[in-house]
């Protein structure tokens, strides 16, 4: 539990970059790191409004906005870290980490519901066959059921296997 900030933010730094895909699961790695670093807080926290003219600003106000800038800016550099380089271009002017976040999940959990369609029908439609160990095969199939759970689509165990016998070559 002795690790710094610094050692931590290297350690996350190595889980997968979004590349556009699985975009629930990206997002709760960097929710999990984010609440790590104790900057989640910016995601649901107005950033305090400026003074108004004439208006004396208290030391305590402006040390909670400088540290909400400062998280907020930690927050959109990890976020911005956790994409690829091509999303990094198209998301990188989001003015807060919130703005950042809101853009990413209106654009990728919709797509996210598109590829459940894919799921399926890629689940229905494997074809096994005899050039291949059914073992390497069964595990592609359980694979793309791994993505049905990921994705919240429930589907009886008792089913699926039922699915994955029918799919046995007939040898």
């Amino acid at each position: 539990m002795g690790d710094s900030i610094p050692e931590m933010t290297t350690n996350f730094a190595k889980f997968e970059k979004f590349e556009g895909v699985d975009f629930r699961c990206w997002k709760k790695k960097i929710h999990f790191m984010l609440t790590t670093l104790k900057a989640t807080y910016v995601m649901t926290t107005p950033r305090l409004a400026e003074p108004e003219e004439g208006v004396a600003e208290t030391i305590e106000e402006i040390r909670m906005r400088q540290k909400w800038e400062s998280d907020d800016y930690i927050c959109k550099g990890h976020i911005l870290n956790g994409i690829s380089n091509a999303l990094f271009d198209i998301h990188s002017e989001s003015l807060c980490a919130k703005e950042l976040c809101d853009t990413l999940e209106l654009k990728y959990i919709t797509e996210d519901a598109s590829s459940k369609k894919f799921l399926v029908s890629d689940f229905n439609n494997y074809k096994m066959d005899n050039s291949r160990f059914v073992t390497e095969q069964n595990n592609e199939l359980l694979g793309i059921y791994g993505q049905f759970k990921l994705h919240r689509m429930n589907m009886d165990e008792s089913i699926v296997m039922l699915t994955i016998i029918d799919k046995l070559p007939p040898s």
